[in-house]
């Protein structure tokens, strides 16, 4: 794996940034390095992202080199720590007024509608992290047959529960927003809930499987 890129960001917090792509393997040591960091003293918080960790501190105690070099080290320790996480099914219904990029999917990836919604409900995605909105997780693990990018205009309201492609990752937006993801279904699942406990559904390092509730022209 290339090594990291470590380097401060304003005076008050340190990102390690690895190169691309995303892959399982760099998301782990992002895992396993927030979670040693979280016991360093002086370290406030600790924000992993995709290829990323940003650790804040208090710059009035902490000696950024010496916390550079512990970050770095904490990235390189050797380990096979399983993925953390729950297995989560998220039913969804393909296409039409659910997924009205379906067809466009399966134009630019020169599959069929039916090929198409078989490979995305025949894939085992792992939860990167969230962001975007509250609930909303990047996952890895989309078909490299089924890349598709962005939609070149993003629309104004995206329904929330809606299941999109963006290049080569696939999502579900928790709430209604504007967004550019090719829209291939929806599920009726509520993704973020401030009343629930967490309020997310979706956790870094879940298993998702996504299952077919049916497939609309």
């Amino acid at each position: 794996m290339s090594q990291p890129r470590i380097f401060p960001l304003g005076d008050a917090a340190l990102v390690c940034e690895a190169p691309p792509p995303a892959t399982l393997e760099c998301q782990r040591r992002v895992w396993a390095a927030a979670e040693a960091a979280r016991d360093w003293p002086h370290v406030l918080e600790v924000v992993p992202g995709m290829n990323n960790l940003t650790l804040v501190f208090d710059p009035l105690e902490a000696d950024c080199e010496m916390l550079a070099g512990q970050l770095r080290a904490a990235w390189e320790a050797p380990g096979d720590a399983p993925v953390p996480g729950r297995e989560v099914e998220i039913p969804v219904q393909y296409g039409g007024e659910f997924g009205p990029d379906l067809q466009v999917v399966a134009n630019h990836t020169g599959l069929t509608v039916r090929e198409v919604v078989q490979r995305h409900a025949g894939g085992e995605y792992v939860v990167f992290f969230l962001g975007f909105q509250p609930g909303f997780a990047y996952m890895g693990g989309l078909a490299q047959a089924l890349h598709t990018p962005r939609r070149s205009s993003p629309r104004l309201e995206v329904p929330a529960g809606s299941v999109g492609i963006g290049g080569a990752q696939t999502g579900i937006y928790p709430a209604t927003s504007p967004g550019g993801w090719q829209l291939i279904g929806r599920t009726e699942l509520p993704l973020f809930d401030p009343a629930r406990r967490p309020p997310t559904l979706l956790q870094p390092g879940d298993r998702v499987r996504f299952t077919v509730a049916g497939i609309h022209a």
